[in-house]
């Protein structure tokens, strides 16, 4: 059986994007992708607003913590999609890259949150699709 693709999500505080990116393909993938998020400049903890979207849809992120973007991580990943981390995500040679341009839901209401959620929803369904197609 080959390996699980393993997707990265980075953007730079690892406290809105990337972690619902990473909370939505892990909660629609199950076991068939491996799923991690970092950021270029953690935040100390995720957005209150993220976790209040991604709780309407079930999803925990209460226990979440942003953690730092590291060349381990990129190195292990198959896909890296960026959220807006600029020159602060490594290119490593061998990986997809897919630069996802999000609006950031720093300081925004939950309407607007909510709004982001469901676009990072609809590109993650997406990838997943493209991921665990058979050949």
């Amino acid at each position: 059986m080959p390996d699980v693709p393993e997707v990265l999500f980075v953007c730079v505080h690892n406290a809105g994007r990337s972690q619902m990116a990473a909370a939505l393909l892990a909660h629609h993938a199950g076991d068939q992708v491996r799923v991690r998020s970092a950021g270029s400049a953690p935040a100390d903890e995720v957005n209150p607003a993220v976790r209040a979207v991604m709780a309407e849809l079930g999803i925990d992120l209460a226990h979440e913590v942003p953690t730092e973007l590291s060349h381990a991580d990129v190195d292990a990943a198959d896909v890296v999609i960026t959220m807006g981390c600029g020159d602060a995500c490594p290119v490593f040679p061998g990986r997809r890259y897919l630069d996802w341009e999000l609006t950031d839901p720093a300081g925004r209401d939950v309407d607007e949150v909510r709004t982001i959620r469901d676009d990072i929803d609809r590109r993650v369904r997406a990838l997943l699709v493209e991921l665990t197609a058979t050949v």
